[in-house]
Protein backbone atom coordinates (compact mmCIF):
# COMPACT_ATOMS: atom_id res chain seq x y z
CA UNK A 1 0.00 0.00 0.00
CA UNK A 2 1.16 3.28 -0.71
CA UNK A 3 0.42 6.88 0.23
CA UNK A 4 1.97 10.40 0.66
CA UNK A 5 3.97 10.83 4.35
CA UNK A 6 5.46 13.81 5.40
CA UNK A 7 9.25 14.02 5.96
CA UNK A 8 10.36 12.46 8.90
CA UNK A 9 7.90 9.40 9.46
CA UNK A 10 9.86 6.71 11.47
CA UNK A 11 12.45 8.86 12.34
CA UNK A 12 13.75 9.30 8.77
CA UNK A 13 14.20 12.36 6.67
CA UNK A 14 15.89 13.83 4.01
CA UNK A 15 19.07 15.39 6.50
CA UNK A 16 19.37 11.63 7.31
CA UNK A 17 19.67 10.56 3.95
CA UNK A 18 22.15 13.08 2.89
CA UNK A 19 24.15 12.24 6.34
CA UNK A 20 24.48 8.70 5.22
CA UNK A 21 25.28 9.21 1.48
CA UNK A 22 28.16 11.53 3.09
CA UNK A 23 29.05 9.02 4.98
CA UNK A 24 29.47 5.66 3.03
CA UNK A 25 29.01 7.49 -0.74
CA UNK A 26 30.68 10.68 -1.40
CA UNK A 27 30.27 10.11 -5.01
CA UNK A 28 26.70 11.07 -4.55
CA UNK A 29 26.63 12.84 -1.55
CA UNK A 30 26.00 16.30 -4.01
CA UNK A 31 22.97 14.72 -5.43
CA UNK A 32 19.65 16.74 -4.14
CA UNK A 33 17.44 14.33 -2.14
CA UNK A 34 14.07 15.10 -2.73
CA UNK A 35 11.05 12.59 -0.82
CA UNK A 36 9.00 10.89 -3.24
CA UNK A 37 5.20 11.98 -2.93
CA UNK A 38 3.64 8.66 -3.26
CA UNK A 39 5.39 6.03 -0.63
CA UNK A 40 5.41 2.84 0.55
CA UNK A 41 4.42 1.99 4.38
CA UNK A 42 7.44 -0.46 4.71
CA UNK A 43 10.67 2.05 3.52
CA UNK A 44 11.08 5.48 3.05
CA UNK A 45 12.45 6.31 -0.24
CA UNK A 46 14.16 9.32 -1.60
CA UNK A 47 14.67 10.51 -5.02
CA UNK A 48 18.58 11.45 -5.87
CA UNK A 49 19.04 14.00 -8.37
CA UNK A 50 17.34 12.65 -11.37
CA UNK A 51 18.50 8.71 -11.27
CA UNK A 52 18.95 7.12 -8.06
CA UNK A 53 16.82 6.30 -5.51
CA UNK A 54 17.46 5.60 -1.55
CA UNK A 55 15.30 3.17 0.07
CA UNK A 56 15.24 2.54 4.20
CA UNK A 57 12.92 0.75 5.84
CA UNK A 58 10.88 1.72 8.59
CA UNK A 59 10.83 -1.03 10.80
CA UNK A 60 13.35 -3.93 11.93
CA UNK A 61 10.60 -6.43 10.52
CA UNK A 62 11.42 -4.78 6.65
CA UNK A 63 14.93 -5.22 6.81
CA UNK A 64 14.98 -8.82 5.23
CA UNK A 65 13.86 -7.50 2.27
CA UNK A 66 17.24 -5.01 1.71
CA UNK A 67 19.41 -8.22 1.35
CA UNK A 68 16.51 -10.33 -0.43
CA UNK A 69 16.55 -7.50 -3.12
CA UNK A 70 19.46 -6.62 -3.37
CA UNK A 71 20.88 -10.72 -4.33
CA UNK A 72 17.40 -11.65 -6.33
CA UNK A 73 16.89 -8.39 -8.49
CA UNK A 74 19.29 -8.50 -10.89
CA UNK A 75 18.08 -12.27 -11.45
CA UNK A 76 14.86 -11.24 -12.03
CA UNK A 77 15.09 -8.05 -14.15
CA UNK A 78 16.25 -9.63 -17.30
CA UNK A 79 13.59 -12.34 -17.22
CA UNK A 80 10.66 -10.01 -16.75
CA UNK A 81 8.22 -8.57 -19.71
CA UNK A 82 8.65 -4.97 -18.06
CA UNK A 83 11.35 -2.85 -15.51
CA UNK A 84 11.89 -3.53 -12.27
CA UNK A 85 14.05 -1.91 -9.55
CA UNK A 86 18.05 -1.89 -10.54
CA UNK A 87 19.77 -2.58 -7.12
CA UNK A 88 23.14 -0.10 -7.78
CA UNK A 89 24.35 -0.29 -3.44
CA UNK A 90 23.66 -1.20 -0.22
CA UNK A 91 24.02 0.56 2.50
CA UNK A 92 25.00 -0.42 6.33
CA UNK A 93 23.38 1.35 9.39
CA UNK A 94 24.70 4.66 10.56
CA UNK A 95 24.25 8.06 11.88
CA UNK A 96 21.99 6.70 14.46
CA UNK A 97 19.94 4.95 11.83
CA UNK A 98 19.82 1.53 12.68
CA UNK A 99 19.02 -0.52 9.23
CA UNK A 100 21.23 -1.65 6.34
CA UNK A 101 19.21 0.27 3.16
CA UNK A 102 19.60 0.47 -0.71
CA UNK A 103 20.30 2.94 -3.22
CA UNK A 104 18.54 2.38 -6.68
CA UNK A 105 18.22 3.22 -10.20
CA UNK A 106 14.93 5.62 -10.41
CA UNK A 107 12.23 4.38 -12.94
CA UNK A 108 10.02 6.89 -14.15
CA UNK A 109 6.37 6.62 -14.28
CA UNK A 110 3.10 7.17 -13.12
CA UNK A 111 1.50 5.72 -10.26
CA UNK A 112 -1.48 3.16 -12.00
CA UNK A 113 -4.93 4.36 -11.39
CA UNK A 114 -7.75 4.28 -13.55
CA UNK A 115 -7.01 7.70 -15.00
CA UNK A 116 -3.29 7.03 -15.84
CA UNK A 117 -4.39 4.23 -17.60
CA UNK A 118 -5.45 4.14 -21.57
CA UNK A 119 -7.42 0.76 -21.53
CA UNK A 120 -7.84 -1.21 -17.88
CA UNK A 121 -8.49 -4.27 -20.02
CA UNK A 122 -5.27 -4.22 -21.76
CA UNK A 123 -3.83 -3.49 -18.49
CA UNK A 124 -5.20 -6.39 -17.01
CA UNK A 125 -4.21 -8.67 -19.61
CA UNK A 126 -0.19 -6.91 -19.12
CA UNK A 127 -0.04 -7.51 -15.46
CA UNK A 128 -1.22 -11.01 -15.84
CA UNK A 129 1.52 -11.71 -18.48
CA UNK A 130 4.54 -10.18 -15.53
CA UNK A 131 2.62 -12.54 -12.80
CA UNK A 132 3.36 -15.81 -15.60
CA UNK A 133 6.26 -14.34 -16.68
CA UNK A 134 7.66 -14.20 -12.98
CA UNK A 135 6.46 -18.27 -12.29
CA UNK A 136 8.28 -19.12 -15.63
CA UNK A 137 11.91 -17.67 -13.81
CA UNK A 138 13.61 -20.70 -12.22
CA UNK A 139 12.74 -20.39 -8.40
CA UNK A 140 15.60 -22.80 -7.23
CA UNK A 141 17.36 -21.46 -4.48
CA UNK A 142 15.08 -18.54 -3.99
CA UNK A 143 13.96 -17.39 -0.98
CA UNK A 144 10.72 -19.98 0.52
CA UNK A 145 7.68 -17.87 1.40
CA UNK A 146 7.81 -16.99 5.37
CA UNK A 147 8.52 -14.50 7.73
CA UNK A 148 10.35 -12.17 5.10
CA UNK A 149 7.26 -12.23 2.62
CA UNK A 150 4.50 -11.56 5.64
CA UNK A 151 3.73 -15.52 4.97
CA UNK A 152 2.92 -14.20 1.19
CA UNK A 153 3.33 -17.16 -0.60
CA UNK A 154 2.19 -19.55 1.93
CA UNK A 155 -0.70 -20.95 2.90
CA UNK A 156 -3.15 -17.99 3.77
CA UNK A 157 -4.03 -20.18 7.41
CA UNK A 158 -1.36 -18.09 9.01
CA UNK A 159 -3.65 -15.62 9.35
CA UNK A 160 -6.83 -17.63 10.54
CA UNK A 161 -7.21 -16.20 13.87
CA UNK A 162 -7.05 -12.55 12.70
CA UNK A 163 -9.52 -13.47 9.95
CA UNK A 164 -11.68 -15.07 12.46
CA UNK A 165 -11.29 -12.29 14.55
CA UNK A 166 -11.85 -9.56 12.08
CA UNK A 167 -15.47 -11.70 11.26
CA UNK A 168 -16.54 -11.39 14.74
CA UNK A 169 -15.44 -7.44 14.58
CA UNK A 170 -17.57 -6.62 11.01
CA UNK A 171 -20.59 -9.15 12.34
CA UNK A 172 -23.96 -7.32 10.79
CA UNK A 173 -21.52 -5.43 8.42
CA UNK A 174 -20.63 -8.16 5.84
CA UNK A 175 -22.19 -11.58 5.36
CA UNK A 176 -20.01 -13.33 7.41
CA UNK A 177 -21.22 -16.77 7.04
CA UNK A 178 -20.61 -16.24 3.52
CA UNK A 179 -17.12 -14.59 3.94
CA UNK A 180 -16.26 -17.45 6.70
CA UNK A 181 -17.29 -20.00 4.01
CA UNK A 182 -14.73 -18.30 1.34
CA UNK A 183 -12.04 -18.28 4.39
CA UNK A 184 -12.58 -22.27 4.40
CA UNK A 185 -12.96 -23.07 1.17
CA UNK A 186 -9.36 -20.97 0.59
CA UNK A 187 -7.61 -23.40 3.41
CA UNK A 188 -9.14 -26.48 2.29
CA UNK A 189 -6.73 -26.19 -1.51
CA UNK A 190 -2.87 -25.79 -1.42
CA UNK A 191 -0.68 -25.31 -3.53
CA UNK A 192 0.62 -28.93 -4.53
CA UNK A 193 3.39 -28.06 -7.53
CA UNK A 194 7.07 -27.24 -7.14
CA UNK A 195 7.02 -23.77 -5.55
CA UNK A 196 7.25 -20.74 -8.27
CA UNK A 197 8.38 -17.19 -7.71
CA UNK A 198 5.25 -14.19 -6.32
CA UNK A 199 5.81 -10.88 -6.43
CA UNK A 200 3.68 -10.71 -3.00
CA UNK A 201 2.09 -7.20 -3.30
CA UNK A 202 0.73 -6.66 -6.99
CA UNK A 203 -1.15 -3.82 -6.01
CA UNK A 204 -1.71 -0.37 -7.94
CA UNK A 205 0.61 1.57 -5.71
CA UNK A 206 3.07 -0.81 -6.74
CA UNK A 207 3.15 -0.67 -10.56
CA UNK A 208 3.58 2.43 -13.23
CA UNK A 209 2.49 3.87 -16.03
CA UNK A 210 3.55 5.40 -19.60
CA UNK A 211 1.85 6.70 -22.18
CA UNK A 212 -1.42 4.62 -20.67
CA UNK A 213 0.75 1.22 -20.39
CA UNK A 214 2.22 -0.52 -17.80
CA UNK A 215 6.45 0.39 -17.51
CA UNK A 216 7.47 -0.92 -14.59
CA UNK A 217 6.82 -3.10 -11.13
CA UNK A 218 8.52 -1.81 -8.23
CA UNK A 219 8.76 -2.97 -3.95
CA UNK A 220 9.53 -6.70 -4.30
CA UNK A 221 9.92 -6.52 -0.32
CA UNK A 222 7.79 -9.21 0.17
CA UNK A 223 8.50 -11.53 -3.11
CA UNK A 224 9.58 -15.04 -2.97
CA UNK A 225 9.33 -18.85 -3.93
CA UNK A 226 5.75 -20.54 -3.30
CA UNK A 227 2.50 -20.47 -3.77
CA UNK A 228 1.09 -17.79 -6.01
CA UNK A 229 -2.00 -17.20 -5.24
CA UNK A 230 -1.43 -13.94 -3.32
CA UNK A 231 -0.59 -12.19 -6.96
CA UNK A 232 -4.21 -12.55 -7.93
CA UNK A 233 -5.51 -10.44 -5.30
CA UNK A 234 -5.46 -7.33 -7.66
CA UNK A 235 -8.72 -8.96 -9.21
CA UNK A 236 -10.32 -7.88 -6.47
CA UNK A 237 -8.60 -4.71 -5.24
CA UNK A 238 -8.05 -2.81 -8.54
CA UNK A 239 -10.22 -4.64 -11.43
CA UNK A 240 -13.66 -5.36 -12.10
CA UNK A 241 -16.07 -6.53 -14.55
CA UNK A 242 -14.91 -6.81 -18.29
CA UNK A 243 -10.85 -6.01 -16.61
CA UNK A 244 -11.46 -8.45 -14.22
CA UNK A 245 -12.70 -11.03 -16.62
CA UNK A 246 -9.45 -10.30 -18.81
CA UNK A 247 -7.12 -10.79 -16.06
CA UNK A 248 -8.72 -13.61 -14.90
CA UNK A 249 -8.47 -15.22 -18.53
CA UNK A 250 -5.21 -14.42 -19.43
CA UNK A 251 -3.74 -15.08 -16.11
CA UNK A 252 -4.95 -18.79 -16.49
CA UNK A 253 -4.86 -20.04 -12.59
CA UNK A 254 -6.45 -23.15 -11.30
CA UNK A 255 -9.66 -23.31 -9.32
CA UNK A 256 -8.07 -23.94 -6.08
CA UNK A 257 -5.45 -20.94 -6.45
CA UNK A 258 -8.22 -18.55 -7.21
CA UNK A 259 -10.05 -19.80 -3.91
CA UNK A 260 -6.97 -19.15 -2.16
CA UNK A 261 -6.28 -15.31 -4.08
CA UNK A 262 -9.83 -14.94 -2.47
CA UNK A 263 -8.91 -15.63 0.84
CA UNK A 264 -5.71 -13.42 0.61
CA UNK A 265 -7.83 -10.98 -0.35
CA UNK A 266 -10.91 -11.50 2.25
CA UNK A 267 -7.83 -11.51 4.89
CA UNK A 268 -6.41 -8.21 4.11
CA UNK A 269 -10.14 -6.30 3.55
CA UNK A 270 -11.65 -7.93 6.91
CA UNK A 271 -9.02 -6.49 9.24
CA UNK A 272 -8.72 -3.23 7.29
CA UNK A 273 -12.43 -2.93 7.31
CA UNK A 274 -12.45 -2.39 3.45
CA UNK A 275 -15.96 -3.53 2.67
CA UNK A 276 -15.77 -2.81 -0.93
CA UNK A 277 -12.99 -5.48 -1.43
CA UNK A 278 -15.04 -7.77 1.04
CA UNK A 279 -18.13 -7.43 -1.59
CA UNK A 280 -16.12 -7.85 -4.39
CA UNK A 281 -14.52 -11.15 -3.13
CA UNK A 282 -18.10 -12.61 -2.19
CA UNK A 283 -19.55 -11.78 -5.42
CA UNK A 284 -17.12 -13.65 -7.04
CA UNK A 285 -17.21 -16.25 -4.95
CA UNK A 286 -21.03 -17.08 -6.00
CA UNK A 287 -20.38 -16.43 -9.15
CA UNK A 288 -18.16 -18.89 -9.64
CA UNK A 289 -20.26 -21.17 -7.26
CA UNK A 290 -22.75 -21.13 -10.21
Amino acid sequence: MTDFHQDGRAGIDAALVRRLLAQQFPQWADLPVTPVKVDGWDNRTYQLGSGLTARLPTHSSYVAAVDKEHRWLPVLGPQLPVEIPEAVAKGAPGEGYPYPWAIRRWIPGETATVETITDLDDFARSIAAFILALQDVDATGGPLAGAHSFHRGAPPEYYHDETIEALATLKGRVDTDLAREVWDTALATSWDRPPVWFHGDIANGNLLVQDGQLSAVIDFGTSGVGDPACDLVIAYTFFSGSSRAAFREAVDQDPGTWARARGWALWKALITEDLRVVDNVLADYRAQAV
